[in-house]
């Protein structure tokens, strides 16, 4: 078959913004356990079907141990987040994990994301003022699906906002592939590591009412909580997690919603369909960056397939998300799909903690983008929108809109 005869470089070169590169189905129907080359230059093994993505993420073999010594390196010279140490430093699994999910999870519940939604829709709010203010057309990104997360999770954490900058870029080295050299991410890694460092030194001293602070009250691992470096260590990952893939969904979202300009005049004539929309649009996100990356430390069988001990697999959920067996007309936009069981956030104990929260997100700057801005578009064709290049995270470089 044509897609398999060599490894196919990953991730999948792709132009179009907001669709899918034509591999994936056909990886999907011929070949759904295919090799692929990383930009390391080495091999991994990928998934595109839902059920195999799924059984994977759920498999407790399928580990994040993507240190040892015969994993694949997913950059060229082995940096980057889910390599460095500090992937190591959260326990990956067993109870030790649960205890840690269930410490911070409690910052994370539909309960506590209900209560911030107020405080979120203030910011969206004074964001769009700002935006209109400055005028037509502007970059919805920028204006935005950026700053509105990185304002929420600065504010969890207890981290002055005035430092949100230098997040973004740490976060960016964070996640590069090949946007970045060894050289300047391990330098900015030192930066990132010493801000956090001294952040958790003056919550020690003055505690506030912020998810670090709460952190080092409970106590050392003696007392049930966590060390000083899983301290810091989960405070820096939240600070990754908690903005960058949500300011890019925040674009990729509206994009998707404006492409179709009958799309946006529905929610409009029924905002009730906000929390399915914004369900449908994790769900058709062609454009999610590099997908997860797992280690297999036995052999394990995969689709019809033995995967030796050893191998690195690569689950990539916005491929199973348009897997036709697990969703009709899987890849049709639909405002009211209902149930919409998508893979966005991963499945099984490693499901991403912070779901509840960008989903409130999104329903929160879908909400006000509607209220406010009800005759936004986008500013350029979809064809011009470029996607970001380079990094673990999906995006788009920026979204041109008007009003």
């Amino acid at each position: 078959m044509s897609v398999n005869e060599q490894a196919l470089s990953y991730p999948i070169p792709n132009d179009a913004a907001l669709d899918p590169p034509a591999e994936w189905a056909e990886l999907r129907t011929r070949c759904p356990v295919t090799h692929v080359t990383l930009p390391s230059g080495d091999r991994a093994t990928l998934l595109t079907r839902y059920e195999d993505v799924k059984q994977v993420l759920a498999d407790p073999r399928f580990t994040r141990q993507l240190t040892a010594p015969d994993a694949a390196r997913l950059s060229a010279d082995g940096s980057g987040v889910f390599s460095s140490e500090m992937a190591t430093i959260i326990p990956d699994s067993g109870e030790e994990h649960q205890h840690w999910r269930r410490l911070v999870g409690r910052w994370f519940t539909a309960k506590r994301m209900n209560a911030l939604r107020p405080a979120m829709i203030r910011i969206a709010d004074d964001l769009i003022d700002d935006m209109v203010k400055r005028g037509a057309p502007s970059d919805l990104r920028a204006s935005l699906g950026f700053p509105l997360p990185v304002y929420v999770i600065c504010d969890m954490l207890g981290v002055p906002a005035a430092d949100r900058d230098r997040f973004s870029y740490w976060s960016d080295t964070l996640l590069s592939l090949t946007r970045y050299g060894k050289a300047e991410i391990e330098v900015a890694q030192g930066e990132f590591f010493q801000y956090m460092s001294d952040l958790v030194a003056t919550k020690r001293a003055e505690p506030g009412d912020d998810l670090m602070s709460e952190m080092i009250t409970a106590g050392g691992p003696e007392d049930g909580g966590l060390s000083d470096i899983q301290i810091l260590v989960t405070g820096m990952a939240l600070l990754v997690a908690g903005h960058e893939t949500t300011a890019n969904m925040i674009g990729k979202m509206v994009s998707m919603l404006l492409a179709d300009r009958t799309r946006w005049e529905r929610l409009l004539a029924d905002p009730a369909l906000i929390r399915t929309a914004v369900e449908e649009s994790l769900r058709l996100d062609a454009n999610s960056g590099f997908g997860l990356p797992r280690y297999l430390n036995a052999e394990t069988e995969v689709s019809g397939t033995v995967l030796p001990r050893g191998t690195t697999v690569v689950c990539s959920m916005a491929a199973a998300n348009r897997d036709e067996t697990a969703f009709e007309n899987a890849g049709e936009m639909d405002l009211t799909r209902s149930p919409n069981p998508h893979l966005a956030f991963g499945s099984g104990a490693h499901s991403c903690l912070g779901q509840a929260l960008a989903r409130t997100e999104l329903q929160v700057v879908l909400e006000a983008l509607l209220r406010r801005l009800p005759t936004l578009e986008l500013a350029v064709p979809v064809e011009e929108l470029e996607r970001v290049e380079g990094l673990a995270v999906g995006g788009l470089r920026e979204v041109p809109v008007r009003w």
